[in-house]
């Protein structure tokens, strides 16, 4: 019989993912918001994600109301740790989704609420990428509560993560605008993409390196049997994805660059799942003791069960709704 914590780990890591991979793109096209041609071509990059961007971030709440409620020992100690860059990251989320709203509303302050997505999107990225690095470098505990300093997650690791999720968020964006967008703005995005995707495999390659040196029992887990199978593993799954990714590019398709640049980052949560297993928070706390009582994970279980197929299939239904190229002169609007 499987044990109750850890099928909610994986519903965790499931809504995480989900969020990750989902408003991913949606973060890099903020990103790449500035290299826009014009107001026609704003329109469009904003357009292409419109119907669709506050559904993506439905997940970071499943993710973030999940751990408070099953593993409230496991959020009492994250959050501490992470306060500086989650809230950041949450007030950029803010501006970001009121310039959705705000700026058709308006040419005088337009510049403004272009600004705001853009920097909304960036900054959202970059801390999400700051919160991974100081999670995967260790969190300090003593006596089941929070225990290192206020900036224990700025470091020279969480940055590096930091610039890392910034350039693969950017390339989730330009791919997913060479799935839907026709023209010059397409064939800017392959361009963008293809640079996009040498710095996020080259970031891929530095943090993985560096990774196993975060926490002795990472540097065993890759490095010894069975786990140096998947140290072998897991660079040819990269490769392959990042083969797919540049033939893609090269040969001009659709929509094989944006699903390549997916695997990419579904192969990279793998890996860091392999080196976290099985805490939960990094070195010290495991998912076992970081779990509520049994009863009250069985009682949130029974109302996930009917929850996430909904969420599941009413964002099937949106992203089925919107498919398709973007008509610039069709605006969602």
């Amino acid at each position: 019989m499987f044990e109750l914590s850890f099928i909610w780990a994986g519903i965790i890591a499931f809504a995480v993912l989900t969020y990750v991979i989902l408003d991913g793109f949606d973060l890099g096209v903020g990103i790449l918001f500035p290299f826009a041609d014009g107001e026609r071509e704003k329109a469009t990059m904003m357009n292409s994600i419109a119907p669709i961007w506050d559904g993506n971030e439905t997940w970071l709440v499943m993710g973030g109301g999940g751990l408070f409620a099953v593993f409230p020992l496991a959020y009492a100690v994250v959050m501490p740790a992470l306060y500086m860059p989650i809230i950041l990251m949450l007030l950029a989320l803010i501006f970001r989704g009121v310039a959705f709203e705000y700026r058709w509303r308006t040419e005088r302050w337009k510049p403004v609420w272009d600004f705001a997505f853009f920097g909304g999107s960036l900054v959202a990225a970059f801390m999400q990428g700051i919160a991974l690095g100081a999670l995967v470098q260790g969190i300090e505990v003593a006596d089941r509560s929070y225990a290192g300093d206020w900036w224990d997650w700025l470091s020279a690791f969480s940055l590096l993560t930091g610039f890392a999720a910034v350039t693969g968020y950017a390339l989730l964006g330009a791919t997913w605008l060479i799935l839907k967008t026709e023209g010059s703005l397409q064939r800017q995005m392959q361009g963008f993409a293809w640079w996009l995707a040498a710095g996020t495999l080259a970031f891929i390659g530095i943090v993985s390196v560096l990774t196993p040196f975060q926490d002795p029992v990472y540097f065993e887990r890759w490095f010894n049997l069975p786990g140096s199978i998947l140290s072998v593993m897991m660079p040819v799954a990269v490769f392959a994805a990042a083969w797919a990714l540049f033939t893609g590019l090269n040969a001009g398709k659709d929509g094989q660059p944006f699903l390549a640049a997916l695997t990419l980052f579904v192969l990279c949560f793998i890996g860091i799942g392999i080196s976290f297993y099985p805490n939960i928070v990094p070195p010290s706390l495991t998912i076992a003791e970081a779990a509520a009582p049994d009863e009250s994970l069985l009682f949130a279980l029974v109302g996930t069960v009917v929850l996430v197929p909904m969420i599941l299939a009413y964002t099937a239904y949106a992203y089925w709704v919107f498919r398709g190229k973007i008509n610039p002169e069709e605006g969602y609007h």
